[in-house]
């Protein structure tokens, strides 16, 4: 019956492919396509934006076609095309195609990241500039500050533990953002849960993991069927979702409702005095589908920046000597906060190599173009996956000579940042009426964490048993949120005067 199900989407994909009104402008160049399933098998099950890239350099040509059994996709592998279509075309370029699998059957059609682009897209946005915007740092950035804290004395205390302490200072720094949650410990139920709920979300968003995505039709299948087992997974993983959403948001309007929620997303967005509040059905789930999107968006993009950062120092000890020796000129023996941040302009530098060495959502994020387009003397048909290729950007020699290395001097001259140089923020928050509108908190909280840990710690690649020195392999991970393999590094404090810095911070913030 699977297979009738195939057979039947196959055709109508064919049909379809076949008998709509033809174009005279050609597609753009994209590997040879089979009939009936075009590329299908052509797009590689992980490191796909690699793929992208090299058939950018085989066609030449910075914008690529490919035919996934009758859906066309459009890659953009430079900086130029992504502006051209999705900043300046952005009324027709701004949707999200939907992921049947995640959004429809997993029920993730509630994110606003995964929302096409209508009213309700855009009254979540605005609510979320309006309490999270740029101008307000009353909220995200104590936070940051509290945590990066919490993670030098994690990082004293088990300093090979690191990646566990990072991933618990980005969780404990969205949740708190957005529900006024104080995590005290890694381990932390709410923690553990929107964990989960998110590797479930990444797992299942990975291009060609699930035939369902590929052939919608497949979802009318029993999942008693034999290869049907992803209704299954998907019933699992939709019941971790709904506890998430739910959860931690009873937790707030509890506390909102005692008048003892500290400061946070829900709580303004409520803005009244203890059990005062009156809001709507249709508010309450808006609020609730906002304050969701908080953690999904915003913790493990930071952990994989950051993770970027403690390797980057591992292997590059000479740009970390000299990020150290502005600080120590900067600072004059304390630890940094925000307003410092504007007069390290290495650290900066920092920051910008970080995203763009390796960039933390490689292959982008897909957008849904609405209506037929030409570009560049090519048709872009309707219905259209858009894919901003973030790792070919990343590697473009013109802009960013030598792009396997890790030089943050590409960003400097004269001791000053640079603005003739394409800055990776440009690509690595994504563009047009998409682009990140978390960007902001996203870079405050890399940028003291880097900054505070460069301050108290020495990142060194560590010695084995035999007293070799052991090299990190480099390898990252193939998810849409690309991570370092685990590797080891030594971290140590700096010195006395750094320990001591560490050990003076308030027990109140010790784990």
């Amino acid at each position: 019956m699977a297979i009738g199900f195939l057979v039947v989407s196959l055709l109508l994909t064919f049909y379809y492919r076949h008998l709509r009104k033809r174009r005279n402008l050609p597609l753009p160049p994209g590997p040879k396509k089979l009939p009936l399933i075009g590329n299908l098998l052509d797009v590689p099950a992980e490191y796909e934006w690699k793929q992208y890239t090299s058939w950018g350099e085989e066609f030449g040509s910075d914008i690529i076609h490919l035919d996934v059994a009758g859906k066309s996709i459009i890659v953009l592998n430079s900086v130029e095309t992504a502006h051209d279509l999705l900043d300046y075309r952005s009324a027709i370029y701004s949707s999200r195609p939907i992921s049947t699998m995640v959004s429809e059957l997993i029920g993730w059609k509630w994110l606003f990241g995964f929302i096409p682009y209508n009213r309700t897209w855009r009254e979540r946005r605005r609510q979320f500039q309006q309490h999270l915007g740029r101008s307000n740092t009353s909220i995200h950035e104590p936070r940051e500050l509290h945590f990066a804290h919490i993670l030098l004395q994690q990082l004293l205390n088990s300093p090979e533990n690191f990646m566990e302490h990072i991933r618990h200072m980005t969780g404990a720094i969205t949740l708190s953002i957005a529900y006024g949650i104080d995590l005290k410990h890694s381990n932390d139920p709410v923690l553990v849960l929107a964990e989960k709920a998110q590797s479930n979300m990444l797992s299942a968003a990975i291009p060609g993991k699930y035939l369902v995505d590929a052939f919608p039709i497949l979802r009318h299948v029993p999942e008693w069927i034999p290869g049907a087992g992803f209704q299954k997974k998907a019933k699992e993983m939709k019941k971790e979702m709904i506890e998430y959403m739910t959860v931690p948001f009873e937790m707030a309007l509890e506390r909102v409702e005692q008048g003892t929620v500290e400061p946070s997303f829900i709580s303004l967005c409520l803005d009244s005095p203890k059990g005062g509040w009156k809001t709507s059905e249709d508010e309450l789930l808006s609020i609730k589908a906002t304050a969701g999107q908080i953690f999904m968006a915003g913790a493990d993009t930071s952990v994989a920046a950051l993770n970027t950062f403690i390797l980057a120092m591992t292997c590059f000890p000479e740009k970390q000597k000299k990020a150290q020796e502005e600080l120590d000129r900067v600072l004059m023996g304390r630890l940094p906060d925000h307003s410092d941040i504007s007069q390290l302009p290495y650290v900066q530098a920092i920051v910008k190599e970080v995203l763009r060495w390796q960039p933390v959502l490689p292959g982008g994020f897909a957008h849904y173009l609405i209506e037929d387009d030409e570009y560049l003397g090519y048709h872009i048909p309707a219905e259209s996956i858009i894919i901003f290729n973030s790792w070919a950007m990343s590697r473009n020699e013109e802009d960013y000579p030598d792009p396997e290395n890790f030089l943050p001097e590409r960003f400097i001259k004269d001791g000053r940042l640079i603005s003739d140089i394409t800055d990776p923020l440009d690509f690595s928050f994504g563009f047009g009426r998409r682009i990140c509108p978390g960007k902001h908190i996203a870079l405050t909280t890399i940028s003291i964490t880097i900054a505070s840990i460069l301050t108290a710690f020495s990142i060194v690649k560590p010695i084995d048993k035999d007293g070799n020195i052991v090299h990190p392999s480099r390898e990252y991970t193939s998810s849409p949120i690309s991570h370092p393999v685990l590797f080891k590094c030594s971290i140590k404090p700096r010195s006395r005067e750094a320990l001591a810095l560490i050990r003076s911070l308030s027990p109140v913030e010790t784990m």
